[in-house]
């Protein structure tokens, strides 16, 4: 395992000066002295952590970086001050920070006189990122304990060595606690991005280029201009029936939001889950750029929707974690809608999908950073509602809009679904009822079909959100 010291070598190069002053550890006992005393010996370093500040790709950064070799890199009294200090350190000077883990935990030769350490640590790191200003984690092998459960888990981007050991507690630990053997490949970092705990797994020779995407994406303090008052574009005339529209957007060669990604961003970071432990691929969460601005894109992913797997409470929450992601960062919205309903299932119920959804709906009203959400295909019930309100909202010409798919309103009403085609055109579902109606501010003509050249379409539909961003 690479040391704090070969770490900054492969991060920061040259560009990293120190920021640690000497450690005190006058009035430790004589057997714990010895033990700090053979921990600095075999180290090289005065502490379980090394502060400072460097460049990554032209980006100033701070940096706190654990050191495993220094008695595990647990983290006592004074280790917690020098954490402290550089993370305020880092705030005054108004520069992101970078993190990275290697630790055991609390040190248990200082007790819970340590353990309480990691409140300051945590009030500090709150105050850095309500600053605006960017807190990444890299979490190396091993990190556990009081350090996974504070300041290891507060990252606003969080990735992971390969094959890292990333847990609550280590296995030897919680297998003498409990009595019972812990299941091996759990706390493995690659299973917790699999789990949406961390967003990815990086190895240290790459931590430099990841990042430096990473900071120049999220840029603090540049600040995001209002939406343009601008007067909508003049809509392409209507060629289609509603329910052609409504068909065209089930194809399934139609550009989702992965082509949006691939043919209109500029880079795409993409993250993992809630952070909290669930995930649902149905639900794509990325920090991206378009047209040099810098956004939280949260999109549904329709291919990955299927009968067996619906768009469930997961992905919603997902969504949240997104839009509190913008909110720190400062950084605008974009959400593309694009679903064929939510989970109906007994568990989406148990698992508050209504809640959720009314939860998505407060909180993109409530944010204070610009916000565009762009109805790309089909826009069928809560789910699709969830992610519309905004300050701009731009619309493909076949994307639609309805409180449930017109064959369940159908059903409904007539009590068979043959009736589709009409409730759809009696509903107003259609992009062009919906610009009419004041929900949409502008449509995006696809003149071909979108199918049929998804790059040109995709970016009549880039160029509309850069508009509104700016």
């Amino acid at each position: 395992m690479a040391t704090a010291r070969e770490l900054i070598r492969l991060t920061l190069g040259d560009t990293f000066v120190g920021w640690d002053t000497p450690i005190d550890h006058t009035g430790a006992d004589p057997e714990y002295a010895a033990q700090l005393a053979a921990a600095r010996e075999r180290s090289g370093t005065d502490e379980a952590v090394v502060t400072g500040a460097g460049v990554i790709d032209g980006i100033p950064v701070a940096v706190i970086l654990g050191e495993f070799g220094f008695l595990g890199g647990t983290i006592g009294r004074a280790t917690s001050r020098r954490i402290v200090a550089s993370v305020r350190r880092a705030t005054r000077e108004r520069l992101p920070l970078l993190v990275t883990t290697a630790s055991g935990g609390t040190r248990m030769q200082e007790g819970t006189p340590a353990f309480v350490e990691m409140i300051p640590i945590s009030r500090a790191l709150v105050a850095h990122k309500a600053a605006g200003l960017p807190y990444l984690v890299y979490l190396r092998n091993p990190t556990t304990g009081g350090v996974f459960a504070s300041w290891g888990s507060l990252g606003h981007v969080t990735v992971a060595e390969p094959g890292a050991l990333i847990g609550f507690l280590g296995p030897r630990v919680i297998e003498a606690i409990t009595g019972t053997p812990f299941p091996s490949g759990v706390q493995v970092a690659e299973n917790l991005v699999r789990k949406g705990v961390i967003d990815a797994v990086v190895a240290p020779h790459e931590l430099a280029a990841v990042a430096g995407r990473v900071l120049r994406l999220l840029r603090p303090g540049e600040g995001v201009p209002a939406p343009a008052a601008a007067e909508p574009s003049a809509p392409p005339p209507r060629t289609t029936s509603t329910w052609e529209s409504v068909l065209l957007t089930r194809r399934p060669d139609r550009p989702g939001v992965r082509e949006l990604l691939r043919f209109g961003a500029d880079d795409v970071i993409p993250l993992s889950g809630t952070g909290d432990g669930q995930r649902d691929a149905a639900l794509l969460l990325a920090l991206t750029s378009f047209g040099g601005t810098p956004c939280v894109l949260i999109g549904q992913d329709r291919r990955r929707q299927t009968p067996e797997r619906p768009l469930g409470p997961t992905a919603l929450r997902e969504a949240r974690r997104g839009m509190r992601l913008a909110e720190e960062l400062r950084l605008p919205v974009v959400a593309v809608i694009d679903t064929p309903g939510a989970d109906l299932s007994p568990q989406s119920e148990e698992g508050a999908l209504a809640g959720e959804i009314a939860r998505c709906l407060a909180d993109m009203s409530s944010l204070t950073v610009p916000t565009v959400s762009v109805l790309l295909g089909q826009g069928s019930g809560g789910a699709a509602l969830a992610l519309l309100p905004a300050d701009r909202v731009i619309a493909a010409e076949h994307a639609w809009l309805a409180p449930l798919p017109p064959e369940g309103a159908s059903e409904i009403v007539h009590h068979d679904t043959a009736h589709a085609p009409l409730m759809a055109q009696q509903q107003r579902v259609s992009a062009f009822d919906l610009l009419e109606d004041g929900t949409v501010h502008v449509v995006v003509p696809e003149r071909p079909a979108a199918h049929e050249d998804p790059r040109s379409f995709v970016r009549r539909v880039v160029d509309e959100c850069v508009v509104a961003l700016r």
